[in-house]
């Protein structure tokens, strides 16, 4: 299989070992959700329709081979799956002003687990979480230490 310019798969231990970031990306699963994620397969999906600056300069700091949660918004709340960005910031077809672009992200797996967003919220480690205190971003960066509690309350390896 050949790859795309652009698209790699990094395993999870060097992205911990390089330092790279960690993201949340909430979806309404109407529009679109994590099985429509997977079924794209190893092809992925770009993460069109961010209109919000603060989401988009999130987007526009991600590196290939990152990872994120994939959050069902709207009547879920909560974290389905993995992600990991195969395509750096580029332009978004569905934004005719220009001024916005895309991530590309495929799914990686689905956690064990799904985390609620009353799960994170009851979580005192997770009071300055992004997702909480900036709730309508439909793109926010994860720390570290995030990532790693929210996958162990996950029952999920990364």
């Amino acid at each position: 299989m050949s790859e795309k310019p652009g698209r790699v798969s990094i395993p999870a231990t060097e992205i911990q070992e390089a330092g790279m970031a960690y993201w949340l990306f909430k979806s309404e699963p109407g529009a679109w959700s994590w099985d429509d994620q997977v079924a794209k397969g190893d092809e992925g999906e770009g993460w069109n329709g961010v209109r919000n600056y603060q989401a988009a300069n999130n987007m526009k700091a991600m590196q290939v081979g990152e990872r994120g949660f994939f959050y069902h918004s709207v009547d879920e709340k909560r974290i389905v799956g993995i992600v990991e960005v195969i395509e750096t910031y580029h332009p978004d077809p569905t934004d005719e002003s220009g001024r916005f672009g895309m991530v590309t992200v495929r799914a990686v797996k689905s956690v064990k687990k799904p985390v609620t967003l009353a799960d994170i919220k009851a979580e005192p480690r997770l009071e300055g979480f992004a997702l909480v205190r900036q709730s309508r971003l439909s793109v926010v960066p994860v720390t570290d230490e995030q990532w790693r509690l929210i996958c162990a309350m996950a029952e999920t390896e990364a």
